[in-house]
């Protein structure tokens, strides 16, 4: 079970770490080690050959950040994030964005 405000497929931006300023969305959690996986964020993991005739070689593979080095994209300014809060709109409860108060889909 997810226990942030963060949902499959927001579009984050990293603030800290070595990804720093890369944005993408979110393909999967890891919650065990409380860690995201974002589309587009690469990293080079080095592979032995094996005796099945598999090469090995340096190989790119998608890495995981740690959740609290991620923030949501606001929706009004792209390049800024925001933190995410909640409101009421129709008795439904929905997330916004409090920088620009946006709700966030």
């Amino acid at each position: 079970m997810n226990k942030t405000k963060l949902k499959q497929g927001d579009a984050v931006i990293v603030i800290a770490g070595s990804h720093k300023g890369k944005q993408g969305p979110i393909s999967r959690f890891n919650n065990d080690k409380s860690r995201v996986y974002i589309k587009g964020i690469k990293g080079l993991k080095h592979k032995k050959p094996s005796q099945n005739g598999e090469e090995g070689g340096i190989i790119e593979i998608e890495v995981s950040v740690a959740i609290s080095n991620v923030a949501i994209v606001d929706p009004k300014n792209k390049n800024k994030f925001s933190k995410i809060g909640y409101k009421e709109v129709n008795k439904n409860k929905v997330r916004i964005a409090k920088k620009s108060g946006t709700v966030i889909k």
